[in-house]
C-alpha cells in the first residue's frame, strides 16, 4: 500500500475494490459486444461446461454410452480450458491502466477517484475483452453450486467409469474408477469395483494413476518430504519441502485469480432500509471477492476426499522446512525459513528458541540476523493482512460475514467490538484441536467385545476395561509350551533356509533383525523336506484357532477372512543397544494413517485399509523388552500393556481406536504369530488358500475352522453413490504423520 502514501491504506484498499469489482460485474454478466447473447458455442469459442455436463448425464440414464463418454470427457476438457483461459487473462491484463497508478500518488478528493475509476475500468475492459475473445458468453456466467459440488467430487468420474465398463474399455474405467475413488474413500462400491479391475486381463498399473493429480501436486510432495524425514534422508526432504511450499503458493496464487476473473453474482436486497444502493452493492461485492480469494487458503489445504482442511498448512510445511534444512546443514537457508515462519507466530516460543540455536550455530550474530525472510512468504502474509482488514471492517460495519480460514490471525487485526467472539471461537477451535473431540472414539468396526470362548482351557486374562479400549481382549490358554516349542523350531529352521526377511535389519529400527514365515513358505518347505510337515501344519491351525476364538468373542456379524498371517521373529543385534530410544515398532494403527498431533486417522492407501480385525499370538517370553503397547490417538499417552507369554493372544479391532506399538527389544529373540482378519472376501489371503491347496493335492487334510457366509456378488462394476455422501468430516494438521510399511507386531 505504499503506493497510496497520503491515503488510509484500508479506505484506499476498499475504495478501489468497490469501484473495481463493480465494473467487473458489470462487465463480465453482460454479453459481450459482437458475439451474441446465444448460450451455444460459438466456433473456436469455450462453451458452458455446465451444459455438457447435463446433457452427458442424460445420455448415461438414456443408456447412450458413447455419447455419454465424448460429452462427460469434453466437459472436464471444457472446464479445465476455462480455467486456464480465466489464468491467462488474469496476467495478461495486470499491467492495464498502470499509467494511471502516478496520479493516483499527487491528486485528491473526486479527481483521485475518477483516476481511480479509470485505472479500474481499464483493466476490467482489458479482461473483458480477453475473455470475450476465447469463451461465449454463456460460457463467461457463473455455475450453480450443484455443478461446482459435482465436479469438487469429481462425480463425472463417477458416471464415466460405468460408461466406459459398458463400452468395454476397461482400462479406461478403472482409470475413472480410480481417480473417483481418491476423492472419495469411503465409498465402499467403488473400492470394490478397483478392486475387479486390477484382477481383470487387459487392465495395466497405468490405470490407476490419478487424472486430477496436477491439481494435486503439492499434496504428492508433502507426502514425499515426509517419506524423506522418516528415513533422514534430509538432502532429498529439503528439497520436497522447497517445492512443496513453492506449488503451494503456486495452487493459492491459481485459486484467487479464478476468483478475481470469473463472474461474481450479486447479493441479494436486504430489503427497503438495506443494501441496495449501488456502492452498497459494489461492497458486497467487493467483500465476496476477497472472502473468495481468503477461502483458497481453505481450498488449497483440503485434500481430495477430505472436507476439512488442514490447519496452518503453509506455516506447518515452512516449519518442516527449516528442520530440515538444520539437519542438511544449511543453516542459512534454515534462518530464512524460520523467519518466514515467524512471519505467522512472530512470538512462538520454539521458533524464537530455534532462531537463537541456529544464531549460534552459525557463529555470528550479524549473519543470522542479515538474513531475511522469504519475499513470497512476506507478500503472502502482508496481502493476507490486507484483506483481513477490510473483511474484518466489513463484518463490523456493513453486516457482512466472514469466516477467517487462519489461526495464525493476529489479534489487532480484529476490531475491538468481535474481539471477543474471536477469541471464544478461536479458544473453542484450539481446545478441540489439543484434545480431539471424542466423538470420532467410537468403534465403527461392527465387532462388539464380550461374545464366549469355546475352546475349553483358554481364560480371558484382559478384557476392554482392564486394557482401558474398546474392542480389546487378552486371552491365555491358547497354545500349550509343546506347541510354542514346536512353532519356534520351525522359525528357527525357517530362517536359517533364507526365508522371510533373511535376518536383514527391521523396517522399523536399525537394532533389530527380523527372521519371518509365512504359511505358504512352510508347506513348500516341508515338500522340500527342510521342516516338518506337522510343523507347517501346526503353524496353519494355529491362525484358524485364533479365526475362531476372536470371531466369537468380538461377535462377528459376518464372515472373517484371514488378510495376512505372518509368524516374525524379532531379534535385538548384540552390541547395538547402548543408549537406544526408539521402539521396536513405532506407534500406529493397522487400516488407517494416524495423525498424533489432530488425533485423525485417515483410512486411504498406504494404510492396509481392508483390515477389520488384527491378532497376535505370543511364543515366548525370554526376551528383554518387546511389550506391546496401546495408546490414545496422541500416539504418546499410553493406555495399555501386554507382556509376551507362551500361548498369549491378543485381539482387537483395526481401526483409530487401537494405536499400538511395540517397545524395543533390547536382548533376546521375540517370536509371534501377527494375524489380520477383513469382513471383505476379496481381500482375503490368496497365499493361504494356496498352501491348502498344496496339501490337497498331496491328499492331506488341513483344520479349518468354519466360516460364516456372506450374501454379495461378483459381476459387473457398479456405479457408486454421489460424492455427497462420501466425504469425511475430520480435521488435519498433517504434522507428525504416522505412516509405515507392513505392519508386524
Amino acid at each position: 500500500m505504499a503506493l497510496f502514501a497520503n491515503h488510509n491504506s484500508v479506505y484506499v484498499a476498499l475504495h478501489i475494490s468497490l469501484i473495481h469489482y463493480l465494473f467487473s460485474f458489470f462487465d463480465f454478466t453482460s454479453p459481450v459486444a459482437g458475439i451474441g447473447a446465444s448460450a451455444g458455442s460459438a466456433p473456436g469459442l469455450i462453451p458452458s461446461y455446465d451444459v455438457l455436463y447435463y446433457t452427458g448425464v442424460r445420455a448415461y440414464f438414456s443408456e447412450e454410452w458413447e455419447k455419454a463418454a465424448e460429452l462427460l470427457e469434453k466437459s472436464m476438457t471444457t472446464r479445465e480450458a476455462l480455467f486456464r483461459t480465466r489464468r491467462q487473462c488474469h496476467e495478461e491484463c495486470l499491467p492495464a491502466g498502470h499509467d494511471r497508478l502516478p496520479k493516483l500518488d499527487t491528486e485528491k478528493g473526486n479527481v483521485w477517484d475518477l483516476w481511480a475509476v479509470d485505472w479500474v475500468q481499464r483493466r476490467a475492459e482489458c479482461v473483458r475483452f480477453c475473455l470475450g475473445r476465447a469463451v461465449t458468453p454463456a460460457g463467461q456466467l457463473p455455475v450453480s453450486a450443484d455443478i461446482e459440488y459435482e465436479f469438487s467430487t469429481r462425480n463425472p468420474y463417477n458416471f464415466l467409469q460405468v460408461v466406459y465398463w459398458n463400452l468395454g474399455k476397461v482400462q479406461k474405467a478403472a482409470s475413472a474408477a480410480h481417480t473417483f475413488f481418491v476423492a472419495n474413500p469411503s465409498h465402499l462400491e467403488m473400492r470394490n469395483n478397483i478392486e475387479k479391475y486390477r484382477r481383470m486381463e487387459g487392465v495395466t498399473e497405468d490405470a490407476f494413476q490419478d487424472r486430477e493429480m496436477e491439481t494435486e501436486k503439492h499434496w504428492a510432495l508433502y507426502d514425499s518430504a515426509l517419506t524423506s524425514e522418516a528415513s533422514s534422508d534430509w538432502t532429498h526432504a529439503v528439497e520436497k519441502w522447497r517445492e512443496c511450499v513453492n506449488e503451494t503458493l503456486r495452487q493459492t496464487d491459481e485459486c484467487r485469480a479464478q476468483c478475481e476473473v470469473a463472474s461474481q453474482r450479486l447479493p441479494e436486497s436486504r430489503g427497503e432500509d438495506g443494501m441496495d444502493g449501488v456502492f452498497e452493492k459494489a461492497a458486497a461485492l467487493s467483500l465476496s471477492l476477497l472472502s473468495c480469494q481468503q477461502a483458497c487458503v481453505t481450498q488449497v489445504a483440503t485434500r481430495p476426499g477430505r472436507i476439512s482442511a488442514q490447519e496452518d498448512l503453509l506455516p506447518t510445511q515452512l516449519e518442516h522446512l527449516h528442520i530440515a534444512q538444520f539437519k542438511a546443514g544449511d543453516l542459512g537457508g534454515a534462518v530464512r525459513s524460520l523467519r518466514s515462519l515467524l512471519l505467522f507466530y512472530p512470538s512462538d516460543k520454539d521458533s524464537l528458541s530455534n532462531l537463537e540455536l541456529y544464531t549460534e550455530t552459525l557463529g555470528g550474530v550479524t549473519e543470522a540476523h542479515g538474513t531475511k525472510p522469504s519475499q513470497e512468504i512476506a507478500r503472502y502474509v502482508s496481502r493476507s493482512l490486507q484483506e483481513k482488514k477490510l473483511l474484518y471492517f466489513g463484518m463490523e460495519n456493513l453486516n457482512f460475514n466472514f469466516t477467517d480460514p487462519d489461526l495464525w490471525t493476529p489479534e489487532e487485526v480484529v476490531p475491538e467490538l468481535l474481539r471477543d467472539t474471536w477469541r471464544a471461537e478461536k479458544e473453542v477451535l484450539n481446545e478441540k484441536m489439543k484434545e480431539g473431540e471424542k466423538e470420532v472414539e467410537m468403534d465403527d468396526s461392527g465387532f462388539y467385545a464380550g461374545g464366549p470362548v469355546p475352546q475349553v482351557g483358554v481364560t480371558i486374562s484382559m478384557d476392554d476395561n482392564s486394557l482401558n479400549g474398546t474392542n480389546r481382549v487378552m486371552l491365555d490358554g491358547v497354545l500349550d509350551q509343546k506347541e510354542c516349542d514346536t512353532v519356534l523350531r520351525l522359525a528357527t529352521a525357517a530362517a536359517s533356509a533364507g526365508d522371510g526377511y533373511r535376518g536383514r535389519r527391521s523396517p522399523h529400527t536399525p537394532h533389530e533383525k527380523f527372521e519371518g514365515l509365512t504359511v505358504l513358505r512352510a508347506v513348500k518347505l516341508a515338500q522340500d523336506g527342510m521342516v516338518n510337515q506337522s510343523d507347517a501344519k501346526l503353524l496353519h491351525e494355529m491362525g484358524e484357532r485364533v479365526r475362531t476364538l476372536l470371531h466369537s468373542y468380538f461377535r462377528s456379524p459376518s464372515g472373517l477372512h484371514f488378510s495376512d498371517t505372518h509368524l516374525v521373529c524379532r531379534s535385538a543385534i548384540t552390541g547395538d543397544q547402548e543408549g537406544r530410544l526408539d521402539l521396536s515398532h513405532p506407534v500406529h494403527v493397522d487400516n488407517c494413517l494416524l495423525e498424533p498431533e489432530t488425533r485423525q486417522c485417515w483410512r486411504e492407501p498406504p494404510a492396509f485399509t481392508h483390515r477389520d480385525l488384527s491378532a497376535v499370538l505370543y511364543l515366548n517370553d525370554d526376551f528383554d523388552g518387546g511389550e506391546l503397547f496401546f495408546t490414545d490417538r496422541d500416539a504418546k499417552t499410553v493406555t495399555a500393556r501386554v507382556k509376551p507369554t507362551c500361548g498369549r493372544l491378543v485381539g482387537f479391532s483395526s481401526g483409530p481406536v487401537n494405536p499400538h506399538g511395540v517397545t524395543a527389544v533390547t536382548a533376546g529373540r521375540r517370536c509371534a504369530l501377527a494375524l489380520w482378519f477383513t469382513k471383505e472376501k476379496h481381500h482375503r489371503d490368496m497365499e493361504r488358500e494356496e498352501a491348502e491347496a498344496l496339501w490337497a493335492a498331496d491328499g492331506q487334510s488341513v483344520t479349518k475352522g468354519g466360516e460364516v457366509k456372506e450374501e454379495g456378488r461378483e459381476g459387473t462394476a457398479s456405479p457408486a453413490r454421489s460424492g455427497r455422501s462420501g466425504s469425511q468430516s475430520s480435521r488435519t494438521r498433517g504434522r507428525g504423520r504416522v505412516t509405515g510399511g507392513k505392519d508386524e507386531l
